[in-house]
C-alpha cells in the first residue's frame, strides 16, 4: 500500500516508511521552538548518514544545544554508549505539525525526538532540548527508565532513592538519553502480512462469557509449558492454554494492560514494579517484558509478531480477544515526574491543567495527570492507537479503564462527547466489543449507565449486591440483612434500572461480575474480613477497605473442614449469581480453582507468587478441591451457553421501546409458597428465598431457585410444569435438592479429596460410625455432614471407611423411613439446601 506523498497538510503523526529507502516523520508540537528528529547507530557500524551530516564536537564556549541548532543534519558521537547520534532538523510548525524526510530507514531502526521552546513551569511549559524523547506514535520500544536525575526536566538529585528537587526550579542540563527508553521503528507496509488470517470470532454479546487475565501471571508457573514460555504471549498461545480455556467454556479473553508500560516514579522509589500494567509508556508498542526471550533478542519487530501470533492462535481456537487499554494517564505521573513523551512535546496540549493554577495538572486518575481529551488531537491519537491495535494486532475489542475521564468536558462528564461519539461512528472501532470502567476519582465520577449504546459497562452495583447478599448477610447465618428482594431480582434480570437507558440498549450492556484484577479474588472473599496489602509496602492504608467480604469465623486459610465447605459454597452462590444473571458474566482468571493472593486486593506492585496463578493442583492423583470447583463452574459455563433464554439482549424485567418503560412477560416471580410477592414482600429484608422463572416461547423455561436463608427450604414450584434440578451451589459439597421435603446427598467420589485414610487413632471416625450403627441419626443431613467436617476419607480401627458408613447411616435412614407411614412427595414441592441458588429446567 503506497503511502501519499509528504505535504503540509499532513494530519496523522508517526513514522511512515517510504518506496525510496527512506521514511516520512511527522510530529505533533503545537508550541515548540524547534524539534528534532534523532537517530541512533553503533559507533562500530558505518552510519546512513555519513555523507549529509555534520559532525559536532565538545566545545567548552558552545552548548551541545546551541551546536544543532546550527545545522539541518548534524552528527555526534556518544562513547559512553558506544552510539552515533544524528539530529535531523525538522520543519515546523504546520497545523501544529512537524516534518523531516529521512533519506534512509530501516526496520529496527533506534529514534526518538528532542524539542526545544520556553522553560516557564508555573504557565505549565516545560521544554528541555537535553531530554530524550519517545515517539507517541512508536510501534516499538526498547530500554526502560532509570531512576537517576536524568529523565527528569527539572534541576534534582537522588538521595537514598528518593527525588529531591523542585519541579517549579531551574531546567536541567542533564542529557537523559540513554537513561530512557527510546523509540523502534517497525516496517509493516507489507500488504500480505495479515492474508490468510482467521474470521475473527465476533461471539455475539449475548452469548459473551469474558475471561479477565494476565498475560504473565496467568502461565508464570504453568507445568505445562517449557521454562522459555512461562508468563509470555507464546506461552498464552500454547495448545494446552487455549485447551484448558475451551474446556472451562468461556469466549472472549480480557487482557490486563499489554501496551508498552513504566514503573511510576513512587514505585521506583520504592523499589517495586507496576504488575498489572496500568502505567502505560507507549500507546503503539506491545509490552517487551511479555515476549520471549527470543523475540526479546531479535528485537520489536519479533515482540510485536509474538502478540500478532499469540491473538491468531486464540482465534483460531474461538476466542475473542479484549484489551484493557489506559487513555485516561500516562506514566509521566504529576508535574514532579519524569519527562520521557508526552511532557517533553507539548505538555499543554496533551495533560489537562488545574483552572486556578496552570502549573499544575488536573488529576481524575489518582496518578497525577491527565489526558486532555478536550483536544482534537488527543481525541485522534487516541482512536489511531486504537485502530492500529484493531486492524495490525488483531484484537476484537477494548475495555477503558476509567472511562469517566475519557468523558469529560470543562471538568463534567457527558455521554455526548467527542471521544465517545468518535468511537460510535468509526467503521471498524463501532463494530468491537467496547466497555468502559464507568468511573474515576473526579468530580461526580461514579456514572455506571451513563455511557449509552454502543458501550458495554463494568456494573459495580451487581458486584457490591452479590457480594452483600452471599457474603456479608450469610456470614453468621443472618436472618435478615441489608439487600432486599426487589434490588437482588433487579441485578439478576440485567439491571434494567441502570441501563435501559437508550431505546435498543439491552441488559447485555451490563458486565456482571463479583471479582476482577481490583481487589480480592473470589476465594479471598470467602477468607477475609479485611485485607491484608502489607507487602505492598504502604501499611496495609492502600486498596479498598470496602470490600463486602467475610470469612466466616476465621481470618484467612483454616484446616476446619466446616468452614471450608461453607467458603465453597459460597463461592459457588457467587459464581451462580454471575452466570444465572441476563447480562455478561465476567470471570477473574484463577477464580474457578480457588486462586489466592493471601488477603491482597491491591496487589498492582506484585509481580510474584502472590499474584501468578498457582497451578500445583492441576497434576494431582487424586482430586481436590480446586478440581472439585473448576468442574463445577465449567458445568454451570455450558449450561448458561445451551439455553437460548440468555441468548438475547432485552431486560426480563423491562423493555425499552421508543425510550419507553413497560413490564415484561419474560419472567415471573415467586416466593418460597408458591405465591407471587406482594409489594412490602420486595422490601421485606427479611425476604431472602425466591423464585425467579424465566418464559421462553421457543424453548423450555427455567427457574433459578435462591434460598439465602440458613435453613434448607421447601419451594413449591410452577405447578403447570414438571421440572429437574440441572445445577446447584451446594453440589460442591455434595448435597443437592430433593424432591419433596429433604434434601439429598451425591455418592462420595472415591477419587475425591475425601480419599485419605485415616490412621488408627482416629477417635473421631469411629465415634461417628458407632453413632451411625446405633441409629442415632434420623437424617441424611446430620450424619453427612458430620462425616465429612471430619475431613477426607480414612479408616477407622476396625478398618470401617467413611463411605461404608455413609452406607450404613442410609440403610439406618432407610428402615426408620420404611417403619413410618409411606407418602408419595408432592410433585411441585423441592426442598433446597440452605445458602444455595439452584438452577431448574422444565421437563
Amino acid at each position: 500500500m503506497r503511502n501519499p506523498p509528504l505535504h503540509r497538510y499532513a494530519t496523522r503523526p508517526g513514522l511512515y516508511f517510504t518506496d525510496d529507502g527512506g521514511a516520512d516523520v511527522v510530529v505533533r508540537s503545537e508550541t515548540a521552538d524547534q524539534v528534532w528528529l534523532c537517530v541512533l547507530e553503533p559507533i562500530d557500524q558505518p552510519s546512513a548518514f555519513y555523507q549529509d551530516s555534520i559532525r559536532l564536537f565538545k566545545d567548552p564556549n558552545v552548548s551541545f544545544i546551541q551546536q544543532i541548532h546550527e545545522f539541518p543534519i548534524c552528527t555526534r558521537i556518544i562513547e559512553r554508549l558506544y552510539l552515533h547520534e544524528t539530529l535531523f532538523r525538522m520543519t515546523g510548525p504546520n497545523y501544529g505539525l512537524w516534518y523531516v524526510h529521512l533519506p534512509k530507514a530501516w526496520d529496527g531502526m533506534r529514534y526518538g525526538y528532542r524539542v526545544d521552546g520556553a522553560w516557564d513551569p508555573k504557565h505549565g511549559v516545560r521544554f528541555n532540548p537535553y531530554k530524550f524523547l519517545l515517539d507517541p506514535y512508536g510501534k516499538g520500544v526498547d530500554g526502560s527508565m532509570e531512576l537517576s536525575p536524568a529523565p527528569f526536566s527539572y534541576e534534582c538529585d537522588v538521595v537514598n532513592n528518593k527525588v529531591v528537587g523542585s519541579a517549579f526550579g531551574a531546567m536541567s542540563t542533564v542529557d537523559s538519553l540513554g537513561h530512557v527508553p527510546v523509540s523502534v521503528a517497525i516496517d509493516d507496509r507489507d500488504v500480505h502480512k495479515h492474508e490468510g488470517d482467521p474470521q475473527h470470532p465476533h461471539v455475539p454479546w449475548r452469548k459473551t462469557v469474558v475471561y479477565e487475565l494476565h498475560v504473565k501471571g496467568f502461565t508464570a508457573n504453568a507445568p505445562w509449558l517449557p521454562e522459555a514460555l512461562r508468563g509470555t504471549y507464546a506461552g498464552l498461545a500454547h495448545p494446552v492454554t487455549l485447551s484448558y480455556l475451551q474446556n472451562l467454556g468461556v469466549t472472549s479473553i480480557e487482557l490486563l494492560p499489554i501496551q508498552a508500560k513504566q514503573d511510576e516514579l513512587f514505585l521506583q522509589e520504592h523499589g517495586r514494579t507496576n504488575y498489572w500494567g496500568y502505567s502505560t509508556l507507549s500507546y503503539f508498542s506491545p509490552e517487551p517484558s511479555y515476549a520471549t526471550k527470543a523475540a526479546q533478542e531479535q528485537g520489536a519487530t519479533a515482540v510485536r509478531q509474538e502478540v500478532i501470533d499469540m491473538v491468531r492462535a486464540m482465534h483460531e481456537a474461538g476466542f475473542e480477544v479484549i484489551m484493557d487499554v489506559v487513555y485516561n494517564h500516562t506514566c509521566e505521573g504529576g508535574v514532579e515526574g519524569p519527562t520521557v513523551c508526552w511532557r517533553g512535546l507539548d505538555a499543554i496540549a496533551y495533560y489537562r491543567r488545574q483552572k486556578n493554577n496552570i502549573g499544575r495538572l488536573e488529576d481524575t486518575t489518582g496518578c497525577g495527570n491527565t489526558f486532555d481529551f478536550t483536544n482534537t488531537h488527543v481525541v485522534t491519537f487516541a482512536v489511531d492507537s486504537l485502530r492500529y491495535w484493531a486492524k495490525r494486532i488483531g484484537v476484537d475489542g477494548f475495555r477503558f479503564d476509567l472511562g469517566v475521564s475519557l468523558a469529560r468536558l470543562n471538568g463534567e462528564f457527558t455521554q455526548h462527547h467527542p471521544f465517545l461519539y468518535a468511537l460510535r461512528s468509526d467503521l471498524m472501532l463501532g463494530n468491537l466489543k467496547l466497555i468502559m470502567e464507568p468511573w474515576d476519582l473526579g468530580n461526580l465520577g461514579w456514572r455506571t449507565g451513563q455511557f449509552g449504546i454502543p458501550f458495554a459497562e463494568w456494573n459495580d452495583r451487581f458486584r457490591d449486591t452479590a457480594r452483600t447478599f452471599w457474603l456479608e448477610d450469610a456470614d453468621g447465618n443472618a436472618r435478615q440483612g441489608h439487600i432486599s428482594l426487589q434490588e437482588i431480582a433487579t441485578r439478576m434480570c440485567g439491571s434494567a434500572d441502570l441501563f435501559a437507558t437508550d431505546p435498543g440498549r439491552g441488559a447485555t450492556a451490563s458486565i456482571n461480575f463479583v471479582s476482577c484484577h481490583d481487589g480480592f479474588t473470589l476465594t479471598d472473599l470467602t477468607r477475609y474480613y479485611s485485607k491484608h496489602n502489607e507487602a505492598n509496602g504502604e501499611n496495609n492504608n492502600d486498596g479498598s477497605s470496602v470490600n463486602h467480604s467475610a470469612n466466616f469465623g476465621v481470618e484467612g486459610v483454616t484446616q476446619d473442614p466446616a468452614i471450608i465447605a461453607t467458603r465453597e459454597q459460597a463461592a459457588m452462590n457467587l459464581f451462580g449469581m454471575v452466570l444465572l444473571s441476563l447480562g455478561t458474566p465476567m470471570l477473574l482468571a484463577g477464580d474457578e480453582f480457588r486462586n489466592t493472593q493471601d488477603g491482597n486486593n491491591n496487589a498492582y506492585c506484585q509481580d510474584n507468587p502472590i499474584t501468578w496463578l498457582k497451578w500445583d493442583w492441576l497434576y494431582s492423583a487424586e482430586k481436590t478441591h480446586e478440581m472439585h470447583r473448576l468442574e463445577t463452574v465449567s458445568r454451570l459455563i455450558s449450561l448458561r451457553k445451551s439455553l437460548d433464554l440468555y441468548h438475547h439482549e432485552g431486560f426480563f424485567t423491562r423493555l425499552t421501546q421508543l425510550g419507553l418503560l413497560k413490564p415484561s412477560s419474560l419472567v415471573q416471580w415467586f416466593l418460597p409458597d408458591g405465591t407471587t410477592p406482594m409489594d412490602n414482600d420486595w422490601f421485606d429484608l427479611s425476604k431472602r428465598s425466591f423464585t425467579m422463572r424465566l418464559l421462553s416461547d421457543s424453548e423450555v423455561d427455567v427457574c433459578i431457585v435462591v434460598n439465602g436463608s440458613p435453613e434448607d427450604c421447601q419451594f413449591r414450584m410452577p405447578s403447570d410444569s414438571d421440572w429437574l434440578p440441572k445445577w446447584c451451589s451446594a453440589e460442591i459439597n455434595n448435597k443437592y435438592p430433593g424432591h419433596g421435603t429433604e434434601i439429598e446427598y451425591g455418592e462420595y467420589d472415591l477419587d475425591s479429596v475425601w480419599t485419605h485414610n485415616v490412621p488408627e487413632s482416629s477417635a473421631h471416625i469411629q465415634h461417628v460410625v458407632e453413632e451411625v450403627q446405633s441409629g442415632r441419626f434420623q437424617s441424611t443431613d446430620s450424619a453427612t455432614e458430620r462425616l465429612t467436617q471430619l475431613g477426607t476419607q480414612q479408616q477407622s480401627a476396625d478398618g470401617t471407611s467413611i463411605n461404608t458408613a455413609l452406607a450404613m447411616q442410609q440403610e439406618a435412614a432407610g428402615a426408620s423411613a420404611e417403619s413410618q407411614t409411606a407418602r408419595q412427595p408432592d410433585a411441585n414441592v423441592w426442598t433446597v439446601p440452605a445458602m444455595s441458588i439452584t438452577l431448574f429446567k422444565q421437563m
